[in-house]
């Protein structure tokens, strides 16, 4: 175990040792580069004040929101349209053409006709995670062999034993695939809700950081969406370790 995070933990020492190097040759005051200690301090007084934790909370919620929505609507979609060809070919326009636009585009009008509140963030959560999870959807469930579908037809076996012993299983790999990467994305999706209209979150706090010039602040909450989106994708790793471990 030790071995396998070790190059992790030089990795990030060297890193700090650069960044300190960095402020003393280069002399630039701590409202343009806060040194690491200076970064630390000011996470220390917003951990001890408590509006770390809330304003993280706010966020995580958000995100956790955004992924069981995001992940559900895409699953069915994406299973719906590797099933039928045909509706594939009515909604595949809409979906790809739904890529083309940024996100950030489309946030101010979600906050418009949602709210500043949270559901806003969730659906915007939710739409940053829907296309990768829908495409590795449909890819997944179109890998499965016909023999195997063959097979289970032999043994009359049901839609729903179909769907639950051959389908999920087979496509699985492709599936958790998909979920890494929505669960990294899904980050961004509640940040740009918060940056965009929030009272409270680590996009707000980023906001609110800018505003007052407060730059180690800002550090803080860029590190705290590290920690969050690196937690999520080790969760997930974590599931594939759990439900993959046939492929090993």
């Amino acid at each position: 175990m030790l071995k396998r995070i070790l190059p992790a933990i030089f990795s990030i020492l060297f890193a700090l040792l650069c960044w300190q190097l960095t402020v003393q040759m280069t002399g630039l005051p701590r409202f343009i580069l806060p040194a690491p200690a200076d970064v630390w301090s000011r996470f220390l007084r917003a951990f001890n004040d408590g509006s770390l934790l809330r304003h993280t909370s706010v966020t995580l919620i958000e995100i956790v929101l955004g992924l069981i929505v995001g992940i559900l609507f895409a699953t069915a979609v994406g299973y719906s349209l590797a099933k039928s060809r045909a509706l594939e070919k009515v909604l595949a326009p809409y979906l790809v053409a739904s890529q083309a636009i940024p996100i950030i585009a489309i946030a101010p009008l979600l906050v418009i006709w949602l709210g500043s509140g949270i559901l806003s963030k969730v659906v915007i959560c939710a739409l940053i995670v829907f296309f990768p999870v829908l495409v590795n959807t449909i890819v997944g469930i179109r890998a499965v062999p016909p023999a195997l579908y063959d097979m289970m037809h032999s043994l009359r076996a049901t839609r729903w034993q179909i769907l639950l012993k051959l389908e999920v299983p087979a496509s699985l790999p492709v599936l958790l695939g998909g979920l890494r990467i929505g669960a990294t994305l899904s980050v961004i999706g509640a940040i740009v809700g918060e940056l965009v209209d929030a009272n409270e979150g680590l996009g707000f706090l980023l906001k609110l950081g800018d505003f007052q010039y407060d730059t180690s602040m800002v550090f803080v909450a860029i590190f705290m969406l590290i920690a969050l989106a690196l937690t999520l994708y080790g969760v997930v790793t974590l599931l594939e370790k759990k439900f993959l471990k046939w492929q090993s």
